[in-house]
């Protein structure tokens, strides 16, 4: 779906934890960071327990240069992902981490 249409939806009083997490993916995916993250974390907010949602809610932290709430969204979401029993999703996260980790500590 387009973007335009998700926002129809979610103007017609249609907003749920799978809508954000559309919503925000595609913003991601067109490069409005900003609205990206605010839809993320209403995703999350609204389903805590979505790892998905974690996942690309850090990734949109990322992609707007907040990278302590990025690893913040990873941790939170490896920490999700594990308790649902979804391992792709903590390993996915984990690398994350990392390579945030050795992105950061080599400003340092």
């Amino acid at each position: 779906m387009d973007i335009p249409a998700l926002q129809r939806l979610l103007e017609r009083g249609r907003d749920s934890a799978l809508l954000r997490f559309g919503l925000g993916k595609a913003l991601l995916d067109a490069g409005d960071t900003a609205e990206a993250v605010i839809h993320l974390q209403h995703c999350v907010a609204q389903d805590p327990r979505y790892s998905a949602g974690w996942k690309w809610l850090g990734k949109a932290q990322l992609a707007a240069g907040d990278t302590d709430a990025a690893a913040q969204a990873w941790q939170e979401g490896s920490t999700v992902a594990g308790a649902n029993g979804d391992k792709q999703a903590v390993k996915e996260m984990a690398v994350f981490l990392r390579r945030l980790q050795k992105a950061t500590a080599g400003r340092a």
